[in-house]
Formats: structure tokens, C-alpha cells, sequence
């Protein structure tokens, strides 16, 4: 689920009706409807139901829709913690190789929903990584296991540890391996 549909399960819940928000939107009626028919399909049940008729008519999210919408909510809010922390790199005292790898050891695999977070141990430091659920179950991630950590990024934030020894160098071996 994306910020379109998430946007539109929101707005459902706020105006009761999908003509409503759809108009709020500025999406077709059409269109609103195709997403939310394929969200059904994939999730084997409704997120919406439609009351037709009377004074209670309307369209509302089933405990289904208000449950993916709000799992939906805590994985923004995680990710947008995760990158938003300016200090999280401030204790990693590793030179990156020429592919941006930092190797470490998984420590935890949190599954929420969509998305999982993994503790990463990197002496002498920990990084949580958010990544997709689909992710870890391809690589088969579980703690223990080695890993790398590679930063593909546009931006790379960079801190200078003052005030204490310099860190030994990594097994250049260890680091460009492939495994």
C-alpha cells in the first residue's frame, strides 16, 4: 500500500463516502474504486464497505481498512524517524570501501506489515535499517546472520569521532566480499 491508496482509506474514513473523497482528491470516481477493488483482492477481504439506504448509509473502512491504514501510519512514522535521525551515524567508526558496504551481524528482524526493521550490530555501533518485508524474506534475513549494510543514497551524512583513538582498519578481505 502506497500514499495514494493510504491517502484514499483516510479520506474515505473522514468523509463516509467515496464520491466525496474522491472529489477531495481530485481522482475519478473510476479510478478510486479500481484501487480499492485490486486492495480487496490482494487482501482476500474488504477494507471498505458500503451501506446503501437510511440514515447510517455510507462508506466506511472495516476493521480490515483501519487496521492496514494504521500499520500503514507506523511504518511512515518509522521510516520517517529512521531517515530523519541526524544522529544515528555519529558513533559508526568504519571507512566505507568503494561499494558504500558496511558488514555487521543481525541482531533483531521486526516484521510490521509492509515493512521490517533490522538491528544491525556494527562494533562499535548498532544501525536499524528499514527495509521491505519482501526484502528479508528473499534474502532469508534472521538474526546472526552477516550481512552488509550499502548505502545507495544521493545524500550521505558524515560524522568525526573528536576526542578519541582512531579505529583499526577492516580486513579489506572481509569487506569486498561478495557472500
Amino acid at each position: 500500500m502506497g500514499a495514494g491508496r493510504a491517502d484514499l482509506l483516510r479520506t474515505i474514513e473522514k468523509e463516509h463516502s467515496l464520491r466525496k473523497a474522491c472529489k477531495e482528491l481530485g481522482i475519478s470516481y473510476k479510478h478510486a474504486w479500481m484501487m480499492l477493488k485490486k486492495m480487496n483482492e490482494a487482501l482476500g477481504e474488504p477494507a471498505i464497505i458500503t451501506v446503501r439506504g437510511g440514515k447510517n448509509q455510507g462508506t466506511f473502512l472495516t476493521d480490515l481498512g483501519r487496521k492496514l491504514l494504521a500499520e500503514y501510519e507506523t511504518n511512515k512514522q518509522i521510516i520517517n524517524e529512521t531517515i530523519g535521525d541526524e544522529t544515528a551515524w555519529e558513533n559508526v567508526s568504519f571507512k566505507l570501501s568503494a561499494r558504500n558496504q558496511l558488514p555487521g551481524k543481525v541482531l533483531e528482524v521486526e516484521k510490521n506489515g509492509l515493512v521490517s526493521k533490522i538491528t544491525i550490530e556494527m562494533e562499535p555501533s548498532i544501525m536499524t535499517s528499514v527495509v521491505t518485508e519482501e526484502a528479508v524474506e528473499k534474502l532469508d534475513i534472521k538474526p546472526g546472520d552477516r550481512i552488509y549494510a550499502v548505502i545507495k543514497s544521493t545524500e550521505v551524512m558524515v560524522a568525526k569521532i573528536v576526542g578519541e583513538k582512531v579505529p583499526t582498519k577492516i580486513d579489506l578481505k572481509e569487506t569486498n566480499r561478495s557472500d
